[in-house]
């Protein structure tokens, strides 16, 4: 029996003045559902009237990925927040995504992207990269990003994505090389373009928030007020919050791909766990012991990833918020 899919579906509000264009997406990843139920609240809050537009308009899209939604798994037929980009000849369920979403995005200012993640460990922002105008990912609204992810509510910022996924592809390719590989999509410099780094390259601003592990009902909290924070802090409902005077500001450095099913952790590792120079992370099939470079913390880790995907990432300090 087919699985009976829901259409592509955005909803949008507008106050009575001009204001600000803000996009909010759930449910990117499919079991990542916590934004999906914070939009959901929020809408209900609009339409009964308990919060009120002022200003510019807001689009909620509660399921990007229906496909992936409905079988409650990360993925429809892919990754849909790797190399998005719209394509005039779709094949997998996640190019028809695209196809719809991308233009969605492009006419908006800012954009929100609710996610959550494998695990425990405490909520934090991803933001752009700082102004520069450099050939991977221009951008001249840091400033912008930066004061948005002060006002969400959560106490860790981190940047660094593009520039450390390109680099991972760079290492993905020699390895893909020397075993005579043929060339595949994720061998890409740009494979690591997902909604926030696409919002950028068509004139907006974009953060994405972890708001926590899957099965954590708190996640669907933090999302809620991340979504009423914005809100006011973009001066179209209520009054804005305080921003946050200090944040542990975070720079992602380098991205290990697992390369055989044998390869394990040495230990059940969650999100920002420290790692001091020389700790053993993990230890590759051909018995290979890989090590912090330096002090740090890892991030993202998934022990269930498949080969020649990413594995683990690695983070340093940051001044960048100081």
């Amino acid at each position: 029996m087919t699985l009976a899919l829901a259409p592509f579906r955005s909803v949008r509000y507008a106050g009575r003045g001009p204001g600000t264009r803000l996009i909010v997406l759930g449910a990117v990843h499919g079991n990542e559902t916590c934004g999906t139920r914070a939009i959901e609240r929020v809408m209900a809050e609009l339409d009964r009237g308990e919060l009120t537009l002022a200003a510019g308009s807001v689009s909620f899209v509660p399921v990007a990925n229906p496909l992936a939604y409905a079988h409650r798994r990360r993925a429809g037929e892919r990754n849909l927040n790797r190399a998005l980009q719209p394509t005039p000849a779709p094949r997998e369920f996640e190019d028809h995504v695209a196809n719809w979403l991308c233009p969605l995005l492009a006419e908006h200012e800012v954009l929100l992207d609710l996610h959550s993640f494998h695990g425990g460990g405490q909520p934090f922002v991803m933001v752009g990269p700082q102004d520069n105008d450099g050939p991977l990912e221009p951008f001249a609204q840091a400033a912008r990003e930066e004061a948005l992810a002060r006002c969400l509510g959560v106490g860790r910022v981190v940047d660094g994505w593009l520039d450390t996924y390109a680099a991972g592809v760079a290492q993905r390719r020699l390895v893909a090389e020397a075993e005579g590989s043929a060339e595949a999509l994720e061998m890409h410099p740009r494979y690591g373009v997902g909604t926030t780094e696409y919002m950028r390259s068509v004139g907006g601003c974009a953060l994405t928030l972890e708001c926590g592990w899957h099965d954590d009902p708190a996640s669907v909290e933090v999302a809620w007020r991340a979504i009423r924070h914005t809100l006011a802090h973009l001066g179209m409902s209520g009054e804005p919050p305080p921003p946050a005077q200090r944040l542990q500001a975070l720079s992602l450095v380098g991205v290990i791909d697992r390369q055989h099913p044998a390869d394990a952790f040495v230990r059940d590792w969650q999100s920002f766990d420290a790692l001091k120079q020389g700790d053993p992370i993990a230890r590759r099939a051909n018995g290979e012991l890989l090590v912090a470079p330096h002090d740090g913390w890892i991030v993202f880790p998934f022990a269930a990833a498949q080969p020649r995907q990413e594995w683990f990432y690695l983070a340093r300090a940051s001044r960048r918020f100081d």
